[in-house]
Formats: structure tokens, C-alpha cells, sequence
């Protein structure tokens, strides 16, 4: 599972499972960063998934709210997808599966509707084959990462997973079977694929319009919906560069992702 480690810890270039997403709007909405963070120094994600379930039962239960489903991973074959000769496994699909239908499932309670796993399934295993893309085009490219940019991302991750050191992260990842080589490895290459986004998207530095048009639409869905106080533009503005720049890298990422698979070799078997 190499490629689903630090996935999130990329910010830009698993903004393509948000975009692959199409139509489903409830899923677009469920990739945001700390989890599969928090997974990765854990090194017991089904166990998180799980108890995560079982707090959002007993909630629910508790409420009168229906039991939340349970992802359907019968039938899921041993290889899911093949991405120019590289395996995307069962054991990979169905731990990034697993998070993403708790968040789906979660909201898709909350506005009583159903989750659509097939459809899920699909954006699921379409963001997984455009992660392999972009993970095989940074490997293959002549981009560099210093080893200083390297363990300023991995203290990064020690902090946002509450660690005190590089050493008990390791030992985190080590306890699911990466050498701190495999884990520096993997991280120079998803900080290479970072770049090439970058280098795709250019120019992201939000305009004033853009970022008074998006601060409108978030004033007036705040206002129908009755939430009090709407902040000023002012105070938000920092928050609204943010979002203007994360869509952006999406979509440039997801523009990039649209170029390698015209040329790639794609069997999906899901």
C-alpha cells in the first residue's frame, strides 16, 4: 500500500479524487487532508475505520437516525486496476474505499439519502489510477527535491499526527512493513508530483474578483441557510485564498491527469 501512505499528504494531487468525481457532489466534498494523515502514523486504519463506524452508530442509534451501512467490499477482485504495468491491489482499494465511503456515508445520512456505492467504487478506483498517473510521471521525471525539503514535509507529518519525532513516525509506518528509505522514497516522489502540478497549474494567485465572487456565493448559502452572523470579507479572505488556490492545483492536476492517460496503458478490473 506505498501509494496510499502519504496520499494526503500531498494537499494538490489528491484533489483529483475530488475531481474525478463528476456528478456526485457529496463525494467531490470528501477529500479533505488529516485523515488518511492520521491513518498513516497510526499504521491501523481498519481499526480507525471501525471504531469511527461504531461512534457514528451509536450517535445515530441514539437519536432515533438510521444505523449508518457498512461498505460492500464482496466481490472486489485481487487487482484492481493495472496503470502501465503497475497493480493497484484489493488491499490498497479497499482501505482508500473504506475512508472515503465513511465520509460519503456520513453525509448522505444526515441529508437521508443512500450512498451509491457503485458509483463511489468507480470515482474511488478512477482517483487511484490518476494518483499511480501522476506518482509514474514524477518518478520518470527530471524534477529534484532537496533532502532539507524532504524533512521539513516529514516534520510536518510528525505535527499534524501529533508525534513528538521523525523516529516514532517511522516506527509507525515500520510496524506496516516501510523502511524509513521506502517512506523517504516515496515521499521525494510525491513532493516531485507535487511540482509537476505546479508547474501545470502556473499563475494560481487569486484575483480580488474571484475571491469577492466566492466569498457572495458562501454569504448567500450561509444566509438561506440560517447560520447567523456571516463573517466579513476581510476575515475570511485568508481561508478564501486558500480554497481558490486548492481548486486550481485540482484542477491542474486533474489536467495533467487527462494528458497521461492518453497515452497510458488503463485496465480496470473492478
Amino acid at each position: 500500500m506505498k501509494k496510499l501512505l502519504f496520499s494526503l499528504s500531498l494537499g494538490t494531487s489528491i484533489a483529483v479524487l475530488a475531481a474525478c468525481g463528476g456528478g456526485d457532489e457529496s463525494a467531490e466534498n470528501t477529500n479533505e487532508e488529516p485523515e488518511t494523515q492520521e491513518e498513516a502514523a497510526s499504521g491501523n486504519n481498519d481499526e480507525t475505520a471501525s471504531e469511527s463506524n461504531g461512534e457514528a452508530t451509536g450517535e445515530g442509534e441514539s437519536a432515533g437516525h438510521p444505523e449508518m451501512p457498512e461498505p460492500d467490499l464482496e466481490d472486489v477482485p485481487d487487482v484492481v486496476a493495472e496503470v502501465n504495468g503497475e497493480e493497484i491491489s484489493k488491499e490498497d482499494f479497499e482501505q482508500f474505499y473504506t475512508v472515503q465511503f465513511q465520509q460519503v456515508a456520513m453525509q448522505q445520512q444526515m441529508a437521508g439519502e443512500e450512498v451509491d456505492q457503485d458509483q463511489l467504487k468507480e470515482q474511488v478506483v478512477e482517483g487511484m489510477v490518476g494518483q499511480e498517473l501522476l506518482m509514474q510521471e514524477a518518478e520518470n521525471s527530471d524534477v529534484s527535491v532537496p533532502e532539507e525539503e524532504v524533512n521539513e514535509t516529514l516534520d510536518q507529518l510528525v505535527e499534524q499526527n501529533g508525534l513528538e519525532s521523525q523516529d516514532e513516525f517511522f516506527t509507525a509506518l515500520g510496524e506496516q512493513g516501510m523502511s524509513e528509505e521506502e517512506v523517504r522514497s516515496q515521499l521525494e516522489t510525491e513532493l516531485k508530483a507535487n511540482k509537476l502540478i505546479a508547474e501545470e497549474a502556473g499563475d494560481i494567485e487569486p484575483t480580488e474578483e474571484e475571491l469577492q465572487t466566492m466569498y457572495d456565493e458562501m454569504t448567500s448559502m450561509q444566509e438561506e441557510a440560517g447560520e447567523g452572523e456571516v463573517p466579513s470579507f476581510e476575515e475570511v479572505k485568508p481561508q478564501l485564498e486558500d480554497q481558490v488556490k486548492m481548486t486550481k492545483e485540482g484542477e491542474a492536476a486533474q489536467g495533467l491527469i487527462e494528458e497521461l492517460r492518453e497515452d497510458a496503458d488503463v485496465t480496470i478490473h473492478l
